[in-house]
């Protein structure tokens, strides 16, 4: 939306219907304002129906009660609703994980679709990290519906598929892969955190989501810390 406070055609015509107030210097509108002032003076006009409560064929029928300036301002805001009807529409395709089989794999990964991102989940029940890795997954199935979440037991999905590589989550796009992680060490073991799978899903693109990179303690390599300790004590006892 532009700004409230420049003189331009827009902002003269509500201006002109009371829409947002005269231009002053010392008062900035947000865009938030400006929205919520034209959907008073709307309710006002719809006799205390809101805009945002109006259906389309409302909109449409209100176009005859409305004179050519003001027919701006409406097409202006059906464009909006239309819009917004769109992108609730798409983004409420999926929401959820869903089982699948080694059958459904061709239609639901490589038959996903134009622009459908899917993220797959190879689990097996009773290995703690596949639950954990699970939970995490319907939540962001939920935070982000319009990408596709799959899970398939691995004896169901690849037969003799070996446990060490479990939890394994292939991440397609309109049917190519595009990124795998295999085993728990590629998920930090049992510390991963809901915040680090999401952003590597991110970084995969598989989803929308502008969180930072989470920091992650550094997990010590217990064997290279033994030898060398092992080698202190050797040197020491060697000086003795």
């Amino acid at each position: 939306m532009q700004n409230p406070i420049e003189d331009t055609e827009w902002n003269d015509a509500l201006r002109r219907h009371n829409i947002i107030p005269q231009k002053e210097k010392e008062k900035e509108l947000t865009e938030e304002d400006i929205v919520n002032l034209l959907e008073q003076t709307v309710e006002a006009k719809q006799q205390g129906k809101g805009l945002n409560e109006l259906t389309l064929d409302e909109l449409n029928e209100r176009e005859d009660d409305i004179d050519e300036e003001e027919e701006r301002i409406f097409e202006e805001y059906r464009r909006q609703r239309l819009a917004e009807m769109k992108k609730a529409h798409t983004n409420a395709r999926y929401g959820e994980v869903v089982e699948i089989s080694k059958a459904d794999y061709v239609s639901q990964v490589n038959n996903a679709g134009e622009g459908v991102w899917v993220v797959l989940h190879i689990y097996k029940d009773g290995i703690p990290i596949c639950k954990l890795v699970n939970n995490f997954l319907i939540n962001l199935a939920r935070k982000f519906p319009q990408t596709k979440f799959l899970r398939s037991i691995s004896s169901v999905c690849i037969p003799n598929y070996p446990d060490k590589n479990l939890p394994t989550v292939f991440v397609y796009f309109e049917g190519d892969l595009k990124k795998q992680w295999i085993g728990p060490f590629a998920f930090g073991g049992m510390n991963l955190k809901q915040n680090e799978l999401e952003w590597m899903l991110a970084q995969a693109g598989a989803i929308q989501s502008d969180i930072e990179k989470p920091e992650r303690a550094e997990i010590e390599d217990v064997m290279t810390s033994a030898i060398r300790q092992s080698r202190i004590d050797n040197e020491e006892d060697s000086d003795n």
